[in-house]
């Protein structure tokens, strides 16, 4: 009664495993006969809102970009980048290995690692414990942990926060999400 049916197709054995919360291959470890997910730090992957379902791109440590990086999806970089970062309406991240040189414009900007530049977010930056930061900050909110080094100047701009409420609240009631009178 209770009993789970056995699927009806046999499953691979060789079929490629990812972890679904990291979207990451994982690593099987042939003395413990176990699967593992790749490490990662979780909070670099955690999203500042309920949007946990977008697609994130990662340029990793081994990558080194010069010139203009545009995009629709959020952004994890642990590699070096010099030159633009927009993501207008995206997340961008900076990895704990990530060194750029770049101006950098998105919704919300996480550092963890090195960023040389002026920073734009219409939401919210954030600088880690280990993070730092030389240039200058234009947001709607920021926070700084302890720890973290910042050399520039804070500008509070609260009009690109109730333009990206808007657009939100918009596109929640397009979608049939918003506030029904009964």
């Amino acid at each position: 009664m209770w009993k789970r049916k056995k699927p009806d197709t046999p499953q691979a054995a060789d079929s490629k495993l990812t972890d679904l919360q990291t979207n990451q291959p994982t690593k099987v470890t042939p003395a413990l006969g176990r699967e593992h997910p790749p490490k990662m730090n979780n909070d670099a992957m955690r999203p500042l809102d309920a949007t946990a379902n977008r697609a994130t791109g990662w340029l990793g440590p081994g990558l080194h970009v010069k010139g203009d990086i545009t995009g629709s999806e959020d952004l994890l970089i642990d590699g070096s980048v010099e030159g633009r970062i927009q993501l207008d309406e995206r997340k961008l991240t900076v990895g704990t290995t990530a060194k750029l040189t770049a101006d950098i414009n998105a919704r919300d900007v996480v550092v963890y690692g090195y960023v040389k530049g002026n920073v734009r977010a219409k939401g919210r930056i954030e600088i880690k414990k280990d993070g730092s930061v030389i240039g200058n900050l234009t947001t709607a909110q920021i926070m700084i942990e302890d720890g973290a080094d910042f050399k520039g100047s804070i500008e509070i701009d609260r009009s690109a926060a109730e333009e990206a409420d808007k657009n939100l609240s918009t596109r929640a009631a397009s979608a049939g999400a918003g506030p029904k009178n009964i």
